[in-house]
């Protein structure tokens, strides 16, 4: 499990820290593990032109000294300070023993930047709010469009660390070297997107494990875990049986899509009830089909409900009323009634609801491009509000608890392919099997997800997909996790 920890909860370990060790020790070894993954970067490190965006705080020491490191290996190292009063002082006198210099913004800093083989950014630490001031913006921009490698010290400058958002101008970096724990803002878009590659450099923050982190990721070993496997006494109803209410004589592939994901999804049985079932026999015989409605349609461990429901209102009223674990998608959602939804929560019946941005815009009342900039924020107000989990989906999709409680799992897997009509539709009946199968709803989004996010990449290879190219692979994506376990 990857896990990225808030601001605070990274000082106060980092307070901890320090109170043990000499004084400096600790920005020191940030140094040298910045100035390894520089030299890294660099390849050869003699002779290379290096120029340092360099603030005021311990950013901008951690690059001074990083720097001096790279300078007495033969680089050619320049400082740009942007607050030339309030620059570390040891970081820049260590700088200027090994023989790098420095200059002034006005002094040709752009050009220095826009030649150099590297740059390192080290203008605004993990505490910086809202966009880069006025000043450091043409450094910023002579940065992205020069020829040399832009190295972020722990978090691009200009981005939220706690958030993931970026009001104004950022630097975007190649690569982002961070210390001691992830931040939110490095596995959450649109921050993420400017942190470029991230390189981890451990301190010795151990104390950070014991607090609680704001975000986590699941890495391979942790789905393989959650993933639900048949025993020798199974049948196909104790694996579970997953019963989809989805699909409308306008939108009949919604229907075919959901089950597809459905019967990948580690359930033993699929039930559909709807109009489409002629469309999913003829796809997935194996489906078994109900036109008497969810509440008469037979044993279900859990619903999914809404792709491609159109304005069927009393279907999603049905599934909301049953006492199982309920997935809810795209029209089921602008359908769902707050109070029907927030009820199962305050039962203990778990709903798993996933918006995209609109839909959850549309939930929230606000723009789409507010949820899309607070991915964080939109996904714990929708959990609150709903007590329910909540899967958004995007550029990151992100799974928060029911009521918005503790980390949001951010998912690490996908391609920007799977911006695709009806990859939602597989998405939702993977993860409905899911939960059928067993898993709680916020670990059925995650698990789906992951799966769904590398069936995506085995899918594409590079190119478009449909979404049905998608559901063919799950199967290999979920070999490819197990395999991973050995």
């Amino acid at each position: 499990m990857r896990t990225a920890y808030s601001v605070e909860t990274v000082r106060a370990a980092e307070r901890e820290l320090m109170a043990r060790l000499p004084e400096g020790a600790l920005m020191q070894r940030a140094a040298a593990g910045l100035a390894a993954a520089c030299a890294d970067v660099l390849g050869r490190v003699y002779g290379s032109r290096v120029v340092l965006l360099v603030g005021s705080g311990d950013n901008g020491g951690d690059a001074l000294y990083a720097g001096a490191r790279l300078a007495r290996r033969g680089a050619g190292v320049r400082a740009v300070l942007l607050t030339p009063g309030r620059a570390h002082a040891g970081g820049l006198a260590a700088l200027r023993r090994a023989g790098g210099s420095v200059v002034s913004e006005a002094g040709g800093a752009v050009g220095l930047v826009e030649q150099a083989d590297l740059v390192v950014d080290g203008i605004v630490g993990i505490g910086g709010k809202g966009g880069l001031r006025e000043s450091a913006v043409p450094l910023a921009e002579a940065a992205r469009r020069g020829r040399g490698v832009v190295v972020a010290v722990d978090l691009p400058s200009g981005v939220d660390a706690d958030t993931g958002e970026v009001r104004g101008v950022a630097v975007r970096a190649d690569v982002t070297v961070t210390f001691g724990a992830y931040k939110p803002g490095l596995l959450i878009d649109p921050a993420r997107e400017y942190a470029g590659v991230v390189r981890f450099v451990g301190i010795g923050l151990e104390t950070v494990g014991a607090r609680a982190p704001e975000v986590e990721a699941l890495q391979h070993a942790d789905v393989a875990r959650l993933l639900p496997v048949p025993g020798a006494e199974s049948d196909k109803y104790r694996r579970g049986v997953v019963g989809v209410a989805a699909g409308s004589a306008r939108y009949p592939g919604a229907a075919v899509l959901a089950v597809g994901g459905a019967l990948r999804g580690g359930a033993g049985a699929v039930r559909y009830v709807g109009p489409a079932g002629g469309a999913v026999l003829a796809r997935y015989p194996e489906t078994l089909v109900s036109e008497r409605g969810p509440a008469r349609a037979g044993r279900v461990q859990a619903w999914v409900v809404g792709p491609g429901a159109g304005d069927d209102a009393t279907t999603v009223g049905e599934v909301l009323a049953a006492d199982v674990p309920v997935l809810i998608d795209a029209d089921g959602l602008r359908l769902a009634e707050v109070g029907a939804v927030r009820g199962r929560g305050l039962r203990g019946v778990p709903t798993l609801m996933t918006p995209h941005a609109g839909e959850a815009a549309a939930l929230l009342g606000v723009e789409r491009e507010e949820v899309e900039s607070g991915r964080l924020a939109a996904v714990r107000e929708l959990a609150a509000r709903y007590e329910a989990a909540v899967l958004l989906k995007g550029s990151t999709t992100v799974v928060a608890e029911a009521g918005g409680r503790g980390a949001v799992r951010v998912n690490p897997t996908g391609t920007p392919w799977l911006a695709t009509a009806g990859s939602g539709d597989v998405l939702s009946g993977l993860g409905g099997s899911l939960m059928a199968a067993g898993l709680s709803a916020v670990d059925a989004g995650s698990v789906a997800a992951y799966l769904h996010g590398l069936a995506g990449r085995f899918a594409a290879e590079g190119a478009p997909v449909a979404a049905e190219d998608v559901a063919g692979r799950v199967a290999e994506a979920w070999r490819s996790v197990v395999g991973a376990r050995g």
